[in-house]
């Protein structure tokens, strides 16, 4: 089973930037698309972005133009750079590998107005 282990969250200021890191164990990272979530308190988990094998990428509406995903196969770990943060991007931040329903402990964001 795949092990995920989300980094770089914290407070900042509205506007300010956070860089996500996901690092997943195991060989088979290059072969599975990887994928940002993110989860509010009392919301749902929503997709943030994705990223497919060739480096294809897609974003949710509510983050386009301000969050950047990439993935450095080497390393087994993706990233999201994140800008222009609202206090609305506040939640914990999970990162999946392909459909796997295998989570990890999620990284914290908290933006202060």
């Amino acid at each position: 089973q795949v092990q995920l282990v989300e980094s770089g969250g914290g407070l900042v200021q509205a506007g300010g930037s956070l860089r996500l890191s996901c690092a997943a164990s195991g060989n088979i990272f290059s072969r599975y698309s990887m994928s940002w979530y993110r989860q509010a308190p009392g919301k749902q988990r929503e997709l943030v972005a994705r990223i497919f094998t060739r480096g294809g990428t897609d974003y949710a509406d509510s983050v386009k133009g301000r969050v950047t995903i990439s993935r450095d196969n080497a390393k087994n770990t993706v990233y999201l750079q994140m800008s222009s943060l609202k206090p609305e991007d506040a939640a914990v931040y999970y990162c999946r590998m392909g459909n796997f329903n295998s989570w990890g402990q999620g990284t914290q964001v908290t933006v202060s107005s």
